[in-house]
């Protein structure tokens, strides 16, 4: 059967969207030929173009005068939300923003389906905001009003690890109990539930599912700590003043998160960043943030962060590249740095997955699978931590960008067929 719906994986650094259909791949092509449009986008100066996905950053990366958004996701939930920023010299709504991207996004897949979409089940964390139940349902309400603003009619809402673990189901050919571990750009999300061929067909799977959970933490957070332990310094994180008090870290957070880089651009933040400088004992280092944020090349260096943690992943030595705000210099990192940086996020993380295990009434060795999803699922410390708390289960690796649009995919065509 076609589907009449599709799934929206509006993600933190990705986004993907599914639709089911007999004989063919469950995510739609969005951009060159490829399911992935990264979570981006670049509005021109100069006229009234907007550029999304790699093209976005292919023209913050080309040098084009603008403003680059990246980690919208991020907002939900947040106090920033309805607030706003500037760009082309006017200020734009954080809503208006998230709406332009997903408008796209439901444009995009509409035109590589060949027909509209007014049904979607929309992926969303466990948790969008952490020990918050008021702020978690504002910023769902706050997702499913932006989506109907851009003509999704119908609005269904399903946690991204239980779209990766349907997603999982249809490979296998018996009864499972998996933990679904979902490591993302913005948080990472876990269920135990039963899986298995005969629970598939089933409409209602309440009873399947023993516990979800989830903590704020994901890739953009990985990014952040590797940037402030091994970029940052170079630019004067943890350097004094004249007066022996420390240079404020404020700047160097913001440039080192990705949906608060735009904030160290604002006038405020320039006057300010310019009387620390005046006051530096150090201002070689602060002579280099200025021309960092001068330039406005925040985005260009976490993206080099971000290259390095992936590489990390797969390597244990990388080389962060400073040469477009310090030219001639690099930072070497290791695999033992990164993992230094990141464990305290590593051990919310694990205290997580153990507490939903608690809240399941199961045993770490009653789980027969752990099914890892999400980009920053690779991440080697993450995996050894994980897979030490269930030891006896075998870990699965999904398809680490398109796991949850699929799944998404087949939850709309129950839903809504």
């Amino acid at each position: 059967m076609m589907s009449t719906a599709c799934g929206v994986d509006f993600g933190t650094s990705n986004s993907t969207v599914g639709w089911s259909r007999p004989g063919h791949p469950a995510l739609l092509d969005l951009e060159q030929g490829k399911p992935t449009l990264p979570s981006a986008i670049f509005f021109h100066d100069e006229d009234a173009e907007i550029s999304y996905g790699r093209a976005a950053l292919a023209d913050y990366l080309a040098g084009y005068d603008g403003r680059l958004m990246r980690s919208m996701k991020s907002l939900l939930g947040s106090s920033l939300m309805e607030g706003h920023t500037e760009v082309q010299g006017r200020a734009l709504p954080f809503r208006t923003l998230l709406a332009k991207f997903i408008g796209e996004l439901k444009h995009r897949a509409e035109s590589a389906a060949g027909r509209r979409f007014d049904s979607a089940v929309l992926g969303r964390p466990v948790f969008f905001v952490d020990d918050d139940p008021v702020a978690d349902d504002l910023a769902q309400t706050t997702l499913a009003e932006i989506a109907a603003s851009v003509g999704f009619k119908h609005i269904e809402f399903q946690f991204e690890p239980m779209a990766a673990a349907f997603h999982y189901e249809s490979q296998i050919d018996r009864e499972e109990l998996v933990l679904v571990v979902d490591i993302g750009g913005g948080t990472s999300d876990f269920s135990v539930i039963r899986l298995g061929p005969d629970r598939a067909t089933k409409l209602e799977r309440r009873d399947d599912i023993l516990a979800n959970g989830g903590v704020h933490i994901g890739g953009v957070d990985f990014d952040k700590y590797l940037s402030l332990a091994t970029v940052m310094p170079r630019f004067g994180l943890g350097s004094k003043l004249t007066s022996g008090k420390d240079v404020p870290s404020t700047q160097f957070n913001n440039l080192a998160c990705w949906h608060t880089i735009n904030l160290a651009y604002s006038r405020k933040a320039w006057a300010h960043l310019n009387d620390i400088y005046g006051e530096a004992a150090e201002k070689d280092k602060l002579a280099l943030l200025l021309g960092m944020v001068k330039e406005r090349s925040g985005h260009w260096l976490a993206m080099q962060v971000e290259e390095a943690k992936i590489e990390l992943s797969d390597a244990g030595h990388a080389v962060i590249d400073l040469s477009r705000v310090a030219p001639g210099q690099s930072v070497d990192v290791t695999r033992a740095v990164f993992d230094k940086a990141v464990g305290h996020l590593v051990d919310k993380v694990e205290v997580t997955v153990q507490d939903v295990l608690r809240k399941a009434g199961v045993a770490p060795a009653d789980i027969d699978t752990v099914f890892f999803t999400g980009g920053s699922s690779r991440l080697p410390l993450l995996r050894e931590r994980l897979s030490a708390v269930v030891p006896s289960a075998r870990s699965v690796e999904g398809d680490v960008f398109g796991s949850i649009g699929a799944g998404l995919a087949l939850d709309a065509m129950r839903k809504f067929n």
